[in-house]
């Protein structure tokens, strides 16, 4: 992958449309956007001012009347509404952005796009196989905008390390990894003890549920789905017993709750999701939001031919990478000096996206380590622009549909499973 294309990946286009365009494009009004699910559009304040020559907030939709209430008293020209139909049905708005429970995002998105809505959907975009081709079927057909949320594409060292790789920095990559740990068992259920979406979900389903914050920055890595990258092969998943959910559940609501029984969980522990690329890449992914441990907010590693880059595990680490011909010493075996690994940083004039060159004193003030400024930015331009987003439909249900695949993985010993083609017209066998 070279630095040209590199760009025109975490660009969404936009220097292809541009010389398409003549680099011009008519004034239009903001685009009128309604989130779902209110807690979560009180997170993008600051990029709706930012934005608001592209963008603005003109709804907010959740079934909590408290959450409701929050933004009569906040913002009083924000419509409220507690139905999704209402949404879909008013003529004002332009685009959703859909901030739900996972198992809700696909059927919503496709409902919206029906409506002639554009759409942001938080991760993973669908969550069984058949979701994620109605979604391409949908996207294909209505022409509109979609685009994956995934913010963690758009955090600064995982830019930076796509500007390098782009330049071949790394040489050709053979392996990559990610991963998410992240305790979330106070997350699965209420403070009466009844399980909440997320503990219904490890009830019932055992897999890499949420797969996309490891494998999105990784597939933009390797240009997964783009004009000379590569694209994913086949993978299989592996999944550890559980012991922590059952443990919690027994101490935080004793032994009488349902959680409190092992054989409750149907998700292990840890999950762990291994993928070949067509190129021979090997991907390496880890789940894990059950074990007590801090927040791994970042866990990358990528190694080439030339060098590798291993992510800050928190906020008083930093990221390495070691650079063959760059950085200090050798890893031959004759070599006098010892290698040493030097902060990534060191690269950022020299290497720096340009997203964050331009934007990167309003990014730092939203969250996901700037990357909520830039998915609404990035959707907002990709709508006024008349453009695919630089996470599209595609990108959107590649990463996603690890979710269901990893669940018929592990139901059978971890068989390898091929990915679909969701460029392809779908057929009999992509009707699982």
């Amino acid at each position: 992958m070279d630095g040209k294309m590199s760009r025109t990946i975490m660009t969404g286009g936009r220097i292809a449309m541009a010389q398409e365009n003549g680099g011009n494009r008519e004034p239009q009004r903001p685009i009128r956007l309604a989130v779902i699910g209110g807690r979560r559009g009180a997170a993008f304040r600051r990029a709706f001012e930012v934005l608001s020559d592209k963008i603005r907030l003109a709804a907010i939709c959740d079934r909590n009347e408290r959450v409701l209430q929050s933004w009569r008293e906040t913002d009083t020209d924000v419509k409220r509404y507690a139905d999704y139909e209402g949404v879909l049905n008013d003529p004002d708005i332009d685009a959703v952005f859909l901030a739900t429970p996972v198992s809700q995002h696909g059927r919503q998105a496709i409902a919206a796009l029906n409506a002639g809505k554009h759409v942001m959907s938080e991760v993973p975009a669908a969550f069984t196989l058949d979701e994620c081709w109605e979604l391409v079927e949908t996207v294909e057909r209505t022409g509109l905008v979609y685009m994956l949320a995934e913010n963690y594409c758009y955090m600064r060292d995982n830019m930076l390390v796509g500007s390098m790789a782009g330049q071949g920095l790394f040489g050709e990559i053979t392996f990559a990894e990610g991963g998410y740990m992240h305790d979330a068992r106070n997350l699965t259920h209420d403070a009466e003890g009844n399980l909440t979406w997320r503990g219904q979900l490890r009830h019932s389903f055992n897999g890499m549920h949420y797969p996309t914050h490891m494998l999105g920055p990784i597939a933009q890595w390797l240009g997964i789905n783009r004009d000379g990258g590569d694209e994913f092969d086949y993978m299989s998943t592996y999944v550890s017993k559980e012991a922590a959910a059952h443990l919690y559940y027994k101490e935080t609501f004793g032994e009488r709750h349902e959680g409190a029984d092992r054989a409750f969980w149907s998700q292990g522990d840890s999950a762990v999701t291994l993928i070949r690329t067509k190129k021979g890449v090997l991907i390496q992914l880890r789940l894990d939001t059950k074990s007590p441990r801090p927040h791994n907010m970042t866990h990358y590693g990528l190694q080439g031919a030339r060098g590798a880059f291993v992510s800050a595990r928190h906020k008083e680490e930093q990221g390495l990478v070691w650079l063959e011909g760059h950085s200090r010493g050798s890893t031959l075996h004759e070599a006098k000096d010892e290698a040493k690994w030097e902060p990534l940083d060191a690269y950022a004039d020299r290497y720096e996206h340009e997203l964050w060159r331009r934007w990167s004193g309003d990014a730092l003030k939203a969250g996901h380590g700037g990357g909520d400024f830039f998915i609404l930015e990035e959707f907002s331009s990709a709508i006024l622009e008349k453009r695919r987003p630089a996470i599209d439909v595609y990108d959107a249900v590649t990463w996603s549909c690890v979710a269901p695949l990893s669940a018929i993985s592990v139901e059978t010993g971890g068989k390898p499973l091929p990915f679909p083609n969701f460029r392809a017209k779908r057929d009999s066998e992509s009707r699982t």
